[in-house]
């Protein structure tokens, strides 16, 4: 198992209420895609040829996150199909659980401009963080 994403909390992330800004958490959910993608398809894999595109993201926020905490957020895998995949987000400050959140995604060719199938390499990788039923 991958270690969560650690998240840095800076200033500009929050709004008037000294709390994370609701917007901010999907660049959060960016950052631990980017983090997780890293870590299993390493840094020479072809985007262009074998990226994704996001289509559908959804929230729910529990408990503030504020300045000086550190989010980490844990990505699971909760559908696996041919082309599409979702990807399940715990944001988890010490042991507070301070949102939830998921990301449908597609697998796209950018110089074909089409979807493709999920490539083998990425599928294993998806696999492997499936929820445990």
């Amino acid at each position: 198992m991958i270690e969560p994403a650690i998240i840095s909390v800076r200033y500009s992330d929050l709004d008037v209420m000294g709390h994370v800004n609701n917007s901010i958490y999907l660049t959060y959910f960016e950052m631990a895609r980017v983090h997780y993608f890293g870590r299993f398809l390493g840094r020479k894999w072809d985007w262009k040829k074998d990226g994704i595109i996001l289509v559908k993201n959804e929230i729910e926020y529990k408990k503030p996150i504020f300045l000086h905490d550190l989010p980490q957020i844990e990505v699971t895998t909760s559908h696996i199909g041919t082309k599409s995949f979702i990807l399940d987000y715990s944001v988890m400050v010490k042991d507070n659980l301070c949102a939830i959140g998921s990301s449908t995604l597609v697998a796209f060719d950018t110089e074909k401009n089409s979807t493709v199938e999920i490539p083998d390499s990425m599928r294993a990788m998806l696999e492997s963080l499936k929820k445990e039923q």
